[in-house]
């Protein structure tokens, strides 16, 4: 009994031998792992975007879809509602023109929205949630609208619906624009859908 394991164990280590994995002469350097999640922040990364005043989320660019990023902007207090919406939509548009943080970068974050933009309250004849840009939307990017679009119309800049209303900066039409999963997740391709408001 005891000759017949000695006999079986050259025999059983020739058999697992075979078993490994054989070396290979096709390179196989795949470069350093990634030191991040793609479009994951670390906790710290975010509260260190943090000030006062009023937090908010911008949309980004990630990849290619949208994602929600934290902000703030500053609203001196007692500011009369109509006078709260312009600043605070000011304030978003300024962050999205920012450029991103290190850690974003990092992340793989970037914006479409160019600096330099700005935004008006409504005209005499347009609706009192209308918002003016100074370059009028339809000169924008489809990825800038989508920026715009999504995180104004989930602020305090809009009625607070999914929705809000932009036209250029004198006169002209306005419109609707919707901020949807697909827009968020084909912001490249899938333009916000969008409805003519009267106005003017």
């Amino acid at each position: 009994m005891n000759v017949r394991r000695v006999l079986a164990l050259p025999v059983l280590a020739l058999l697992l031998a075979g078993c490994g994995i054989r070396a290979t002469e096709v390179p196989t350097d795949f470069g350093p792992a990634p030191s991040r999640v793609r479009c994951s922040l670390a906790e710290r990364d975010i509260s260190t975007q943090a000030s006062r005043g009023l937090p908010v989320q911008v949309f980004l660019l990630c990849g290619s879809s949208l994602v929600a990023v934290d902000r703030t902007v500053r609203v001196p207090d007692g500011t009369a509602d109509s006078e709260r919406r312009v600043l605070v939509a000011q304030g978003l548009l300024d962050e999205l023109a920012a450029t991103p943080s290190p850690a974003e970068k990092e992340a793989g974050y970037t914006t479409d929205v160019r600096g330099g933009m700005t935004v008006s309250g409504p005209r005499p004849a347009d609706p009192a949630d209308a918002l003016r840009l100074s370059t009028p939307p339809d000169g924008l990017t489809s990825y800038s609208l989508a920026q715009l679009v999504c995180t104004f119309s989930d602020s305090a800049a809009a009625e607070g619906d999914g929705s809000v209303i932009l036209g250029g900066p004198v006169g002209g039409s306005l419109r609707r624009y919707e901020c949807t999963d697909e827009v968020r997740s084909r912001p490249g391709s899938k333009e916000p859908p969008s409805s003519e408001v009267a106005g003017g």
